[in-house]
């Protein structure tokens, strides 16, 4: 990402997303357990920002990811795997003197929905990201900027690096911002509901859950939150096994015409990881492609079916023309659907209920 800024490609090859933020080597457990009594880990990829460009570039777009890893093997594998998914990922850069973060987890008790990780990424190369490494100018061409509130936790420069990225500028691609709260990611954790309010604010797109809402800023349902966040376009509240709200517009000429909600989708869940960002990419899909509201919100519901469905962090998403079939449904037919592992293939029969 030097010399002439990738500002100028041409539009058919330009990346219709970029996301940016850090991507971790993920360590999964052989079977359950405490981390204490695993005897072994399989490796994995994870990240909040890649997820999604992955799901993306698997769901036909031009996706990239933009971030920095160590020069090591494990930055081997991350560039690598998410590479193999279809994404560019010519924006990552080399760090000689910090390492790759890993991260291990047990598998996720479905009775209690309790589950460990255990993070190594102080001092990675993804945390010295900044303005003066990532300047804003090198970012390949894009319709979308896809950010998190993760990156904003791990370092004064990556927050520094996400305002210059929100920063108000001609040509300003839209700028999609996944709120992420992860009090635990925090050196200060009473900085966060601010920093976080923020960039939000300065976002075009906004993705948050009501209970992160809830735990960060004190605001109790969708009302609530577009009332704490008036500026976006489009606000996204995420509602758990009540569906999401969209609000479209600025609050202050919003009408009832502007609100969208959608129910949620019934999933037989193999592992609830990874559904937050498979429903941002599913989302922004149906987004760069235009369709209605309704039907950007369905797509999120289908795409985070697809994972959650499956062990891991990412999946194959169903067929485009499988989806939109099922994202056109009439209500009532919508509300009958139950998805359950395997309902992606192309042989399988989804089943209502």
């Amino acid at each position: 990402m030097s010399g002439t800024p990738a500002r100028t490609a041409d539009a058919a090859t330009a990346a219709e997303v970029v996301c940016l933020g850090e991507s971790m080597v993920t360590f999964l457990p052989s079977q359950p357990g405490r981390l204490a009594d695993v005897p072994s880990f399989g490796r994995g990829i994870g990240g909040a920002e890649s997820n999604v460009a992955c799901a993306l570039a698997a769901a036909g777009h031009r996706a990239a990811w933009v971030s920095r890893v160590g020069a090591d093997g494990f930055g081997d594998h991350l560039v690598e795997a998410i590479a193999g998914y279809g994404v560019d990922t010519s924006g990552v850069r080399r760090d000689p003197s910090r390492p790759t973060g890993i991260y291990f987890r047990t598998a996720t008790d479905r009775a209690t929905d309790v589950h460990e990780v255990a993070y190594y990424r102080a001092g990675s190369a993804a945390s010295a990201m900044s303005p003066d490494n990532i300047p804003y100018a090198t970012l390949p061409a894009t319709r979308v900027l896809h950010l998190s509130g993760i990156t904003a936790a791990l370092s004064a420069d990556c927050l520094a690096l996400l305002h210059d990225l929100t920063a108000p500028r001609p040509g300003r691609p839209l700028i999609s911002f996944d709120v992420n709260h992860r009090p635990g990611l925090w050196r200060d954790a009473d900085a966060s509901p601010e920093v976080l309010l923020d960039l939000a604010r300065r976002s075009d797109l906004v993705f948050v859950g009501e209970d992160e809402a809830e735990e960060a800023w004190g605001v109790t349902g969708a009302a609530a939150i577009r009332a704490a966040l008036p500026e976006p376009a489009t606000l996204v509240v995420k509602r758990g096994a009540e569906g999401a709200t969209v609000f479209s517009g600025t609050a202050d000429t919003q009408d009832a015409a502007d609100i969208t909600t959608v129910p949620a989708l019934r999933v037989d869940v193999v592992a609830p990881v990874g559904a937050g960002d498979a429903f941002a990419a599913g989302f922004l899909s149906a987004t760069l492609r235009d369709l209605p509201v309704r039907d950007r919100v369905r797509h999120g519901h289908l795409m985070a079916a697809a994972v959650l469905t499956v062990p891991g962090d990412l999946t194959a998403p169903p067929a485009r023309a499988h989806a939109d079939s099922l994202a056109a449904l009439d209500d009532e037919a919508w509300g009958r659907l139950r998805l359950g592992p395997g309902w992606t293939g192309d042989d399988q029969e989804v089943r209502t209920t």
